[in-house]
């Protein structure tokens, strides 16, 4: 896919200390992330697409890249549709 995703204005990946996990902040709302989700959000740049994000994961983690890439897609259309990421 060509899109370069970014996260939504006024939402922010941050650590949260206190979890000792990452999250995102949005309005009103904090989602805490898992493993696989802070290793895709945190390569949003809003120039790399999403086919290079999934190309860089499955070299990192000598994963099936076509499986990586259907991860990630799918973990980005979600945040998409819950208005934390812009595709």
């Amino acid at each position: 896919m060509s899109a370069a995703p970014s996260l939504a204005p006024q939402v922010r990946l941050r650590h949260d200390a206190a979890r000792g996990q990452w999250v995102l902040l949005a309005p009103e709302r904090v989602v805490v992330l898992d493993e696989v989700a802070h290793a895709i959000l945190s390569r949003l740049d809003g120039r790399t697409t999403i086919d290079g994000i999934a190309a860089a994961l499955a070299r990192e983690y000598e994963a099936p890249p076509a499986e990586i890439a259907a991860d990630v897609r799918e973990a980005l259309e979600d945040l998409h549709r819950k208005g934390l990421v812009r595709l």
